[in-house]
């Protein structure tokens, strides 16, 4: 069983930042890829960064410049270091994980952490 725990959202100011992080905890393949998505009210859940197990990356058009994502494998954790925060960042943020074994993807979800943005 794959478990992902996420921590680190919260209420912050426009301009300001936020770090997100997650970790995976069970049976993970090598071959994977951790990110993070977002989901506001009213919206459908968009892929804001995701990482592969060797460090290539996707960020979302919207949110190049100010975020990084990073992770750390021996840990099995992915980090989102969000700055010059805006208020339409404001959404849940997922975390997930894509393990795969070809042909198949298998994903994984955290329970979403609520990241707000005042303006």
């Amino acid at each position: 069983q794959v478990q992902l725990v996420e921590s680190g959202g919260g209420l912050v100011q426009a301009g300001g930042s936020l770090r997100l992080s997650c970790t995976a905890s069970g049976s993970i393949f090598s071959i994977n890829i951790m990110g993070w998505y977002r989901q506001a009210p009213g919206k459908q859940r968009e892929l804001v960064a995701d990482c592969t197990s060797d460090g290539n990356t996707v960020y979302a058009d919207s949110v190049k410049g100010r975020f990084t994502i990073s992770r750390d494998n021996a840990k099995n954790t992915v980090y989102l270091q969000m700055n010059s925060l805006k208020p339409e960042d404001t959404a849940v943020y997922y975390c997930n994980l894509g393990m795969i074994r070809r042909p198949t993807r298998y994903d994984y979800w955290g329970q979403g952490t609520q990241v707000t943005v005042s303006s």
